[in-house]
């Protein structure tokens, strides 16, 4: 099933039932969903019976916490479903016409509940205190807290109102995206010795690592020629994305959009000016790997198609499905018999959809709720060693929720993205010690240090690099200019000549990338990538060289939730994301795995 030697993308209908998520956690069926959906569109009415009471009480603000919050848990797991059924299969009506049901009802509650801030913070301050010592407020006292630091940025009700009634037409550039490249899209296929491949989202990764260049050129050439056809498409789309973004900063009185994106997480601007100057200071290390791929591979023209063949031929690395559960079991046994046996029984029992069907979405994620399994998509291809990674990733992302939602109330179960990435890829460091650990053979632990390079280039320097190019694009239309095929794809292109160096040769689709990054519809994201594998790196050896004291530290940060905000959160785990010394902690461990890789290439 998940060989790349398969001739053809399978339906949805053809992949067995135990290779797919078990959605019944959330919901017996589609019949139970729409009872489900039923109920909740029948509690949005009861929501405007609390208007105008917030203040009065205790016992007011109480009852309509106690509704919202039962409304609110209902309505996580009508999203969840309808997501998850949307992601396995987008080209499917059922599944586009149950989420766009779900949005329209969530808008009328985000709507028929757009009183509710207003009020909270027209409540004195000391008489709102006075409300959060009651202890029927006790699980509601984080949210509220939270709440109160918004205010300066929190509209009238009116505002509020017409704010909410926006929130579904603003999904439809990253739905017409999604839809335009999961399932509109078609790559056709990639002539091998073997025979014709499918060519895709996810088989690109291992066309990639094909040690024959002229299959890895035909392949990136074939998929980007797609893009090209549909750029100002693309462009138009991403356009629309950041104009929403800067518009509703501007609403909301945010001095610029960066700024608005990170204020609910209480992330200091600084933290990202920190990855950008710390990264940007340490391309000199990135561009000499670059030159000992050139090198190695033995070609006069280093080009982004050859960025992820291995540069050690003639090993093969395959697991199937089940063997990565078991080598990602092993791996994190450091953590306890808990959490291995829990992520174990939960890989091959219902959380995962293992691998790539038509229709399904591209990539990997975890989709974590109160109700319900922390559910992982994938498109598992047993040839590539990064999905081995990619599943411990998301594997940490699934207990990161289980432990969060067995440690807290539901008003703050949920933690931020910006912790998240350091749970995932947490993990991907034990299992690369654990494989390391393993290998004796100078070639089996070359190919490993190389892959654990090509780690840290795609997801602290790559994602940086991400993260810069979003930073410019709101910049740009803050200032007035607009985005244009040409501006996105010159933008884009001088950050290619920034971080792959003179000596790399841009290919002239290679500037397309910036058009195809779906995180981009999720504006300042992607930099809390380059900060999770940051804290990961050195929290990791805060708990493998480290005791008891240590371990427990790292289990208070997985069940902290939403308690705290993630600076502090991270603080507590034994990491201090406002400085820079984590990033050049991993920079530190980037040039030495170069180093270390340099030698070991001449023994190989």
């Amino acid at each position: 099933m998940s060989d790349t030697n398969t001739a053809t993308i399978p339906e949805r209908s053809e992949v067995p039932a135990e290779y797919k998520w078990d959605l019944s956690r959330l919901f017996e069926d589609d019949a139970a969903w729409e009872a489900g959906l039923k109920a909740f569109t029948g509690m949005i009415e009861g929501i405007t019976s609390f208007k105008g009471t917030l203040g009065e009480s205790v016992d007011t603000l109480h009852a309509c916490l106690e509704y919202l919050s039962k409304l609110e848990r209902l309505g996580e797991r009508l999203g969840y479903y309808a997501q998850l059924r949307y992601s396995e299969d987008a080209g499917d009506s059922t599944n586009q016409e149950r989420f766009a049901r779900f949005m329209k009802a969530a808008s009328d509650a985000s709507t028929a509940s757009s009183f509710f801030e207003p009020e909270i913070h027209a409540i004195d301050s000391d008489r709102l205190n006075t409300f959060l010592r009651d202890e029927r407020l006790a699980d509601y006292r984080i949210k509220l807290r939270k709440l109160m630091r918004m205010k300066p940025h929190v509209l009238s009700e009116a505002e509020e109102r017409l704010m909410a009634m926006q929130s579904e037409a603003n999904q439809t550039a990253q739905k017409a995206f999604s839809a335009l490249t999961d399932v509109d899209f078609e790559f056709g296929r990639i002539d091998t010795p073997d025979g014709p491949k499918p060519l895709s989202h996810a088989s690109l990764a291992s066309f990639m690592q094909n040690p024959d260049r002229d299959i890895r050129e035909r392949a990136w050439n074939q998929f980007y020629e797609v893009f090209e056809a549909h750029k100002n498409t693309l462009a138009s789309l991403y356009s629309g994305s950041v104009q929403l973004d800067v518009y509703r900063s501007r609403a909301r009185n945010f001095p610029n959009s960066r700024a608005a994106a990170l204020f609910p997480d209480d992330v200091p601007e600084k933290v990202y000016d920190n990855l950008l100057a710390t990264v940007g200071a340490n391309l000199g290390t990135l561009q000499r790997y670059y030159a000992l791929r050139k090198k190695k591979l033995g070609i006069p023209d280093f080009r982004v198609y050859d960025t992820h063949v291995p540069l050690v031929p003639d090993i093969d690395v395959r697991h199937s499905y089940e063997e990565a559960v078991d080598l990602i079991s092993e791996a994190l046994a450091p953590l306890g018999d808990e959490y291995t046996e829990t992520l174990r029984g939960g890989l091959l029992g219902g959380w995962v959809d293992r691998y790539e069907n038509k229709g399904k979405r591209s990539g990997a994620f975890s989709a974590g709720s109160f109700v319900g399994d922390p559910y992982i998509l994938m498109n598992y291809k047993e040839d590539v060693l990064r999905h081995v990674f990619t599943l411990a990733h998301e594997g940490g992302h699934s207990m990161h929720s289980w432990y969060s939602v067995r440690n807290n109330p539901f008003p703050h179960y949920d933690y931020t993205i910006f912790e998240a990435e350091v749970a995932s890829t947490f993990n991907e460091q034990l299992l690369l010690k654990h494989m390391l650990d393993r290998a004796t053979d100078t070639r089996v632990r070359a190919y490993l240090i190389n892959k654990h390079i090509d780690d840290i280039v795609s997801t602290l320097f790559r994602q940086t690099m991400f993260a810069e190019f979003e930073h410019q694009t709101h910049l740009m239309v803050e200032s007035g200019t607009p985005l244009t095929v040409e501006s996105l794809r010159s933008a884009y292109r001088k950050l290619l000549d920034k971080y792959f160096g003179a000596d790399a040769v841009i290919d002239g689709m290679a500037d397309l990338e910036g058009l195809r990054i779906p995180h981009f519809y999720r504006a300042f994201y992607v930099y809390k990538y380059a900060t999770g594998i940051s804290a990961a790196i050195s929290l990791s050896r805060h708990v493998l060289e480290g005791g008891r004291s240590e371990l427990n530290d790292y289990f208070d940060f997985l069940k902290s939730g939403g308690s705290r905000f993630p600076i502090e959160s991270l603080k507590v785990a034994g990491v201090d994301m406002s400085k820079p010394e984590p990033i050049e902690t991993a920079m530190d461990v980037f040039r030495g795995r170069v180093n270390e890789l340099e030698l070991l290439l001449r023994e190989a």
